[in-house]
């Protein structure tokens, strides 16, 4: 870890001189309740068997209930120059349409389980963030296996790299060398290695009103074995305006895109969701 911390900070040294070399004392332990959500809509419809030829697709339709459920919570420990920050989020989201003449389907929109653990040093203390290395690693997994098969997503990750964070907006963006260990199909485990970037961006448009943003995005390098499923390239963006309604409660619009390549598909795939979300966010000193 010492020969680690030691070489990203001669990595980021041209950007010494920018910095304030200044002995940061601080410990604090907080719990960090980023977001527990629902995110809820419905379209109900009455008699649509009289209006199967009404060119108002609002009448003939097909009804539909979409929910979602979301957790992200974080431990966050700060001691002068290292923070470390130790995170559960899990979504789980299902839309069930009604068809007037034909049974109800439920399809899975969202099932993500992520156990992450992000620590982090500040060589240089700059006058809005701090910058120095940082080592993540991870662990994903879903509720439920993939549509039509048994295989459940089962991966864990390991980083190291560059990153700037604890700033007003800047909470994390960082760099890094990324290893990702696949073993969601247990007779091709997969080894791959990629460079990825991420950020965690949260902007107070005013009193009350804050404007949030998150996501990475990864290139593969190398793979072990061939998998055609695995990807060649992944992004993932979250946005989200958290207007107050009361207390830690909060309402508002968000979106959120997926867009990647698989290694035997030809075109690209993307996933593209816009919504209202309730959530509730706050913040506990715990130290």
């Amino acid at each position: 870890m010492k020969k680690l911390l030691v070489l990203c900070c001669a990595i980021a040294a041209p950007f010494a001189s920018l910095a304030d070399d200044v002995v940061l004392e601080k410990k604090e332990l907080v719990l960090d309740i980023r977001r527990i959500g629902l995110d809820l809509s419905k379209t109900q419809l009455r008699h649509v068997d009289e209006y199967t030829n009404s060119p108002i697709t609002a009448l003939n339709t097909d009804g539909q209930d979409y929910i979602k459920g979301a957790f992200d919570t974080v431990l966050e420990y700060t001691k002068n120059r290292f923070n470390w920050d130790n995170g559960l989020l899990m979504e789980y989201g299902k839309t069930t349409l009604y068809p007037y003449n034909a049974p109800k389907t439920v399809n899975e929109n969202a099932d993500k389980i992520l156990f992450s653990s992000n620590l982090s040093y500040a060589c240089w203390d700059f006058d809005s963030f701090k910058l120095g290395p940082t080592v993540r690693a991870a662990y994903e997994t879903e509720f439920e296996p993939t549509k039509g098969t048994d295989n459940r997503l089962k991966v864990t990750r390991g980083s190291a790299g560059i990153s700037l964070f604890d700033s007003d907006i800047i909470k994390s963006l960082y760099v890094a060398g990324m290893y990702e260990y696949d073993f969601t199909y247990g007779h091709d485990q997969v080894s791959k290695f990629a460079v990825e970037t991420g950020w965690r961006l949260e902007y107070l448009i005013r009193e009350g009103v804050k404007l949030s943003t998150d996501g990475y995005y990864r290139e593969y390098l190398n793979y072990s074995t061939y998998v055609g499923t695995d990807l060649e390239r992944d992004l993932s963006v979250a946005a989200r305006m958290d207007t107050n309604l009361w207390g830690a409660f909060t309402m508002g619009p968000y979106v959120q895109y997926r867009r990647a390549k698989a290694r035997d598909a030809e075109h690209y795939g993307s996933n593209l969701m816009i919504g209202i979300s309730f959530n509730y966010i706050n913040k506990f000193g715990l130290q």
